[in-house]
């Protein structure tokens, strides 16, 4: 835990300029490039890294994030986060990569990175926690002391250098399949967590909550498989007994809380018992990035005729 930034000077070396795509360093001002595009880090200890004409109108509020701490933090989503530790250290303990950060894309609270970072034989490693909302990186920043947490848009070009990634997490959050190719190290793994059909079983009926189809691991393959292959994938299942009100942040913690109406919810979710017992449902899958193609060899170009008809 800490209250200012200095723990991005141990990521600083895997940032770049969003302005200008060169490299960045700490001062006592904030971050800086070569071009003098400057960057403050808050006295929360994160960098707010977004160019100027971004809109962060998706990113998590206040209350938000302080719903979804408190859920994470109770515990409700501890074995899948010990599974995702695991996957990752030992996926890392099969590949040459060795130096670079670990990159969690949607980071949060920084609550899966920093039960990641405690793996015993990644206890060297520093964490770079990216997310659009500047109230969720200022949760992350202070999840772990290795984390170096940035605002940013995973949509866009990422303020991370090529292959400075020596495994990216994805959790809940978009997949920027291009970028995640440029920052990884070739030889890194991506792990991707996402609902499996199951999740929160009859929850989903009871209180009219969108559901997770049953292809939706093919249609994640599907957008990333330009740049990454399978290698592998599990599922994980395990049941929490939630809180009427910790039902209700999980909810808003995806995509149903855009389509149903808070009073609506909370009437429905009344007639079930409190607490409730939840089958939390998930697929981990662990991803190889591709070679980039081989540069063509450049071939003798014919000489123009001397007098070339029109």
């Amino acid at each position: 835990m800490h209250d200012d930034g200095r723990v991005l000077a141990d990521v600083v070396e895997y940032l770049i300029c969003p302005v200008c795509g060169q490299p960045l360093a700490q001062d006592d001002r904030g971050l800086r490039c070569p071009d003098r595009h400057s960057f403050d880090v808050a006295r929360q200890g994160y960098a707010n890294l977004l160019p100027g004409n971004a809109r962060p109108g998706t990113a998590d509020t206040p209350e938000m994030v302080r719903a979804r701490d408190a859920f994470l933090t109770a515990g409700h989503f501890a074995p899948m986060a010990q599974a995702l530790a695991h996957l990752v250290s030992t996926s890392l303990a099969k590949t040459s990569a060795r130096h670079g950060c670990l990159l969690d894309a949607g980071a949060g609270t920084g609550y899966y990175l920093s039960t990641v970072l405690d793996e015993p034989d990644l206890h060297k490693t520093s964490g770079l926690a990216l997310d659009i909302s500047k109230h969720a990186a200022r949760r992350a920043a202070r999840a772990h002391a290795r984390i170096g947490a940035i605002v940013a848009d995973l949509w866009r070009p990422l303020p991370v250098a090529d292959g400075a990634a020596l495994a990216i997490l994805n959790v809940f959050a978009p997949r920027n399949a291009g970028e995640f190719h440029r920052v990884l190290h070739p030889d890194g793994p991506l792990i991707v967590v996402t609902p499996s059909s199951r999740h929160m079983g009859p929850l989903v009926d009871a209180l009219g909550l969108l559901k997770v189809d049953d292809q939706k691991a093919e249609r994640t393959d599907a957008t990333l498989a330009d740049h990454f292959d399978l290698v592998s994938r599990e599922e994980l299942e395990f049941e929490a007994s939630l809180a009427h009100e910790e039902i209700l942040t999980l909810v808003g913690m995806g995509p149903s809380a855009h389509h149903i109406s808070p009073d609506t919810l909370a009437d429905r979710l009344s007639a079930l018992p409190d607490p409730h017992p939840v089958p939390l449902s998930f697929v981990l899958s662990r991803f190889r990035r591709k070679p980039l193609p081989e540069a063509p060899v450049p071939t003798a170009q014919a000489q123009p005729a001397e007098h070339p008809q029109a």
